[in-house]
């Protein structure tokens, strides 16, 4: 689960849906797979965080953009933009991911990537707790994360809501960002909703569990897959609530959700 940013909530991290790449260990890998984020893998070397910009030329953003993600979001930073316009996710009944690509001015994902304004990621905050968001208690449940232990593994869930993973918020904070791994592209529009998800530690633990690899490579747990936090610059954090002042709120639904072509307001 590759980490977004850091909110001042304990043991946060991001729920998003990260493109698939992972570290590759046997003869002659292919250099778009050839890393990792950790070093050393059972011995051998694999591009870590600080590398990746160094090993392929495609990934220099890596080491040096300037407009590199995640980034630590302290809420004194964040600047409230009342004119931020309403956050709308529609399905249509299709299969969801939380990367998003801008259709208006791309053809694919893949070109998207490579072009400004290209990404929008939304990124889900969650909290080990006693208790559970309905919509992971039903993801991670004994039944379904034991069919899909490593990469490329898929399991049908069916009547399973979206509408049960958001938050009932106003609250957003946005930023522009990058690809958190390889090629670090600098085309992302980071959404980062501002209320957390519960998640139990057994649920933890199982994800943990969880391979980045295929069965017949070595295991890597999914555990410590986030990079490091990458300097802020000089770019803005924005927000549609004001940290400071609570009662300050752009007006009406700041996110919608639309499943099967009919809106619910959350």
């Amino acid at each position: 689960m590759g980490a977004a940013a850091r909110l001042s909530a304990p043991r946060a991290l991001v729920l998003w849906a990260a493109l698939g790449a992972a570290a590759h260990i046997g003869p002659a890998p292919d250099p778009e797979d050839w890393w990792s984020y950790k070093d050393n893998l059972q011995g051998n070397f694999v591009p870590g965080p600080p590398f990746w910009g160094l090993v392929n030329a495609a990934w220099s953003l890596c080491a040096v953009g300037k407009r590199q993600s995640p980034v630590d979001v302290e809420l004194k930073r964040v600047l409230y933009d009342p004119f931020l316009p309403p956050l709308r996710l529609s399905t249509g009944g299709e299969k969801v991911q939380l990367i998003h690509f801008n259709q208006e001015l791309y053809g694919n994902l893949s070109a998207a990537t490579r072009g400004p304004n290209g990404l929008a990621i939304l990124s889900l905050f969650v909290n080990v707790a006693g208790s559970s968001n309905p919509f992971l208690s039903r993801l991670l449940n004994r039944d379904t994360i034991t069919r899909i232990s490593y990469k490329n593994d898929a399991y049908f869930l069916q009547d399973l809501s979206l509408e049960l993973l958001f938050p009932e918020s106003f609250g957003f904070i946005t930023y522009q960002g990058s690809l958190s791994t390889p090629p670090c592209s600098e085309t992302v529009t980071w959404i980062l909703i501002d209320r957390a998800l519960n998640i139990t530690s057994l649920q933890m633990h199982s994800l943990r569990l969880l391979s980045q690899n295929p069965p017949s490579q070595i295991f890597q747990s999914l555990s410590g897959n986030g990079r490091p936090l990458q300097p802020l610059a000089h770019r803005a954090l924005r927000g549609n609530r004001d940290p400071r002042h609570p009662e300050r709120r752009c007006r009406g639904p700041n996110y919608r959700l639309h499943v099967d072509g009919a809106p619910h307001g959350l």
